[in-house]
């Protein structure tokens, strides 16, 4: 069985308003899911480091990592991991500081990102950017960076990529 292991932002918590909407969808699915603390952690590499560790401790064999902000960091330095098979994105903390390089990695299996172009945190064109580079699937909807005034497009993007994963 797949799991999805969501990767929560810098400054919100393992199960905030969009990664319970995101979770009901793939339990619905009958997905496992899964959604790491990193409250106490405010390095992102260190935060991906953490990752790493339960991509490499878990007993299963397939992983769709999804992130928002500084957990789609998380999720994409974790995205070569030979668990991964697919990544979601929300508003991706990329370009912004870290040790990974955004210019070489290639991911396992799908990516799509959602992305609000009013985002006043992490700029939209790095998730330009880097889907071109890619050729990632790439939603950029009006919203700002924390994607819930649109939550309802990025649970309908998130089930299609779902679907596509399937």
């Amino acid at each position: 069985m797949t799991k999805i292991v969501f990767n929560h932002g810098k400054e919100s918590g393992p199960w905030g308003h969009k990664i319970e909407a995101l979770a009901k969808v793939a339990k619905s699915r009958s997905f496992a899911v899964d959604s790491i603390d990193y409250q106490d952690q405010m390095d992102p590499d260190d935060r991906a480091d953490r990752l790493a560790r339960y991509l490499d401790d878990y007993q299963g064999d397939r992983v769709i990592l999804v992130g928002s902000s500084m957990g789609g960091y998380v999720a994409l330095a974790n995205s070569e991991h030979a668990k991964a098979t697919g990544c979601f994105l929300m508003a991706p903390a990329l370009y912004m500081g870290g040790k990974v390089d955004f210019d070489t990695l290639r991911p396992n299996g799908s990516v799509s990102v959602v992305h609000g172009w009013r985002d006043d945190i992490v700029d939209w064109q790095h998730s330009v950017k880097f889907c071109q580079r890619i050729a990632a699937e790439l939603h950029l909807i009006d919203d700002d960076h924390r994607l819930v005034n649109r939550l309802d497009v990025v649970v309908r993007d998130f089930e299609l990529f779902l679907e596509s994963m399937t």
